[in-house]
């Protein structure tokens, strides 16, 4: 991304916030340029994150009083949209720069961040003041609902799943965590209100609870665990009906199950009035509520008694063909631009590349983008390889990540310590690149 450009799509017709818009716009490709510039001064960059964090305030602040104004009706959701972000993402973003010294990586994370939400809300909810647009979120429940409905979740996890949780996010959108689970199920109410409810399980998370069940290391996700899942969701959603009195007249009229291209389908016509993401520290858990159809035409099957070996088969099938036409993800952790670029050009055709220029953002990347192996560069300050993957190894979440280590030195003592940290394996950085591909691509293989 090298700029972003303020057009009249995003114009609401209110000059004071169309004026904060364009400033907001003009701070962010001021950064974008800075982010770009190898000899920036930290000062600098820490200014301008200053400026348009400050700007950002002040703009809610305008935006909020328009909307008092004219007696918005959606005033008090769209003003828990701008508390989420000054209150929650943007500290966060702040805590991560100051931790990695606001390098170029950092604040680049900041601005993709800022600049997605940014333009997001802008085209929903901002034009939605001027009816120019529908609202994302316009079904959000109140803060005391969202609560409510946050500590029964986390205490059902713990009673149902005998696991911890906290939640990570309340603005879910169907982002990607890895392998998923999605059992969706409809509800109809009085005067055919409908309540529809997604549970997604990451597939690790659900392995755990398998294991947990059977007393047993539960090796893959197969018909019985997905049985066995849509039998614990609907245990899960019932113990929620029973603590909101509103839903104990809604009954169940469908159950199917989704891949996460279908999850994403839904999300993009209906998106959930509650979306909460939880850490279970076993793998992710998310809980989705919608009142609007959210497949309509595309509905996939329902299951039944009559139908419900072939159609779990069936499912079991397409999330495989999905998730196999997925590029693996390879992480590739070093200090040198230079080096992760010509990594990125090598693998990238065949394969998904992040890049992380330290451990601290190493780290941030696989708790995000859980990869399918590291690529460790050995040698790099602050914390080196072997610190890194000494802390990879010490997570249970993280700890089957295989990694192999890139070394620059090739001399038997040094191979020797590399080996001992009992790696996947080790590639010289001066190996020709057909020979590094070919190492990877094996190593993949076997695996396979």
């Amino acid at each position: 991304m090298k700029q972003i450009v303020w057009n009249e799509r995003y114009k609401m017709g209110v000059d004071l916030i169309d004026k904060d818009h364009k400033l907001l716009f003009s701070t962010m490709n001021k950064l974008l340029q800075i982010s770009e510039e190898e000899e920036k001064n930290e000062w600098v960059c820490r200014e301008g994150v200053k400026f348009l964090k400050n700007h950002s305030l002040e703009h809610f602040e305008h935006e909020e009083v328009y909307m008092r104004s004219i007696n918005y009706e959606e005033y008090e959701t769209h003003k828990r949209l701008h508390d989420n972000f000054r209150e929650k993402t943007l500290p966060a973003l702040e805590r991560e720069m100051e931790e990695m010294k606001y390098s170029a990586e950092s604040v680049r994370h900041f601005l993709s961040v800022s600049i997605g939400w940014v333009v997001s809300h802008t085209l929903t909810e901002d034009l939605a003041i001027t009816g120019k647009s529908n609202s994302k979120w316009a079904n959000i429940p109140y803060i005391g609902e969202r609560d409510a409905m946050e500590q029964i979740i986390i205490q059902l996890i713990q009673d149902i799943f005998r696991l911890k949780a906290k939640m990570i996010s309340e603005q879910y959108g169907g982002e990607d965590f890895g392998k998923v689970i999605c059992c969706r199920f409809i509800y109809r109410g009085q005067e055919k209100k409908k309540w529809e409810v997604i549970l997604i399980y990451e597939e690790q998370l659900l392995l755990k609870i398998m294991s947990g069940i059977l007393n047993i290391e539960y090796p893959r996700v197969d018909a019985m665990a997905i049985n066995i899942c849509r039998y614990i969701s609907r245990q899960f959603i019932e113990r929620i009906r029973e603590s909101f009195p509103a839903l104990e007249t809604f009954e169940l009229e469908k159950e199917s199950l989704l891949t996460h291209e279908q999850l994403l389908d839904s999300f993009e016509r209906e998106h959930p009035s509650c979306s909460l993401l939880f850490d279970t520290k076993a793998g992710y858990f998310a809980f989705c509520a919608i009142t609007a159809d959210s497949l309509r035409g595309k509905m996939t099957s329902a299951i039944n008694d009559q139908n419900a070996i072939d159609m779990v088969n069936q499912y079991l099938v397409k999330e495989k063909k999905e998730w196999e036409e997925q590029k693996k993800r390879i992480l590739v952790v070093d200090d040198s631009d230079f080096m992760r670029k010509r990594m990125a050009q090598l693998l990238e055709n065949d394969y998904a590349i992040i890049e992380a220029g330290s451990s601290a953002s190493a780290i941030q990347s696989i708790v995000l983008n859980r990869p399918d192996l590291v690529l460790l560069d050995y040698e790099m300050p602050v914390c080196d390889g072997r610190q890194l993957l000494e802390m990879i190894r010490s997570e249970e979440a993280t700890a089957s990540i295989p990694v192999i280590f890139l070394t620059g030195r090739g001399d038997r003592e040094s191979v020797k310590k590399v080996m001992a940290l009992k790696p996947e394996g080790y590639l010289l950085k001066s190996m020709p690149e057909e020979a590094v591909k070919k190492a990877i691509d094996d190593f993949f293989a076997k695996k396979e």
